[in-house]
């Protein structure tokens, strides 16, 4: 998550905890490093500061055009490329790179998504309920208008953490019925009402929907633990992955990842023969998650969720992930014409 201008401009946007991301990264002159998440390009560009080459992705095509200038300035080290990042490994491979120095991933929405009315991200902004950062699949607009109540209220109730998610269901229910609902403002004040509001209240009503939201029409969680793996399958040994995570759910699945990566235990049942024990595939190098300092916080509030959590790669072979273990939920399918 970043703050600032538009990327490639003079207003380079700050991204957040930059000083510890570069500390537990190393970037070094003659090596070879993923960000995962582009967004605005600090990270990118702190990294080609420090003499390395960059691999940078992000699935939103803004950003990717936005980027281009920096592109061009880096004098052939920096390869931006529009894709997910859960692919990085595979995106990597395709540009001569099976094993890389180091990937940083920065999870979520970034501040200009946010601050684009258009994008339909912001409960604060009036626009379309789109919420899409690469602009396929289904959007929010689909979702509130085509899902069954019942799923409804489970998204919004795992995902946003909502304790009213089924009331909010019922109301959207309730306005869909009378006519499709096409805007964020008007999403917003369905669900403050549902919720209710007071004014002692630290977040708008909204939040915790909009957010659930998003985070389901982007496949976030299921991309994120595809992130974490595919990082373990390209990084050489002594290589080091760093990520910054903003919500609970997201920071929970990187530290049961790191957790069960770099402990040698057995797997399996107790009440079944155990499995073969996988030698750690990571070193941990932050033990708990690092946050912001209140400076950093006061000049940008958004960071103030930020957890930061890294590690260093062994020279263990990679296994299997598995979803549930490290904390990704399971959640109904959205189909487009069957829900």
């Amino acid at each position: 998550m970043t703050v600032g201008g538009p990327a490639g401009g003079s207003d380079r946007h700050t991204p957040v905890m930059l000083a510890e991301v570069m500390g537990l990264l190393t970037p070094v002159a003659g090596g070879t490093f993923i960000d995962g998440t582009f967004g605005a390009g600090g990270y990118t560009s702190a990294i080609l500061g420090a003499g390395a080459s960059v691999i940078a992705i992000d699935r939103d095509p803004s950003a990717i055009a936005a980027g281009m200038a920096l592109v061009g300035d880096s004098g052939g080290r920096l390869t931006l490329v529009e894709g997910r990042f859960s692919d990085l490994d595979a995106i990597a491979a395709a540009h001569g790179k099976e094993r890389v120095d180091g990937v940083v991933l920065d999870v979520g929405v970034s501040s200009m998504q946010l601050d684009e009315a258009a994008r339909g991200f912001s409960f604060r902004l009036d626009g379309p309920l789109d919420m899409r950062m690469g602009g396929e699949g289904p959007s929010a607009a689909d979702v509130v208008n085509r899902f069954e109540p019942r799923d409804l209220a489970r998204v919004i109730a795992v995902l946003g953490e909502e304790k009213r998610a089924r009331a909010v269901a019922s109301a959207i229910a309730r306005a869909r019925a009378r006519q499709d609902l096409a805007g964020t403002a008007e999403l917003a004040e369905i669900v403050a009402r549902a919720v209710g509001h007071r004014a002692t209240d630290k977040i708008h009503p909204a939040t915790r929907t909009f957010q659930a939201l998003r985070i389901f029409v982007n496949r976030e969680l299921d991309e994120l633990a595809d992130a974490l793996a595919a990082s373990e399958r390209v990084l050489a040994e002594g290589g080091r992955l760093v990520v910054v995570a903003f919500h609970s759910l997201e920071d929970r699945i990187v530290k049961r990842f790191l957790a069960e990566r770099s402990e040698a235990r057995p797997r399996g049942s107790r009440h079944l023969p155990e499995e073969a024990i996988p030698a750690p595939t990571f070193e941990l190098l932050t033990r708990g998650a690092l946050t912001p300092g209140e400076e950093e916080i006061a000049r940008n509030p958004r960071a103030r969720s930020a957890r930061l959590r890294a590690a260093r790669r062994t020279a263990a072979e990679p296994f299997a992930l598995d979803r549930r273990a490290i904390g990704v939920p399971e959640l109904p399918a959205f189909e487009m014409g069957r829900n």
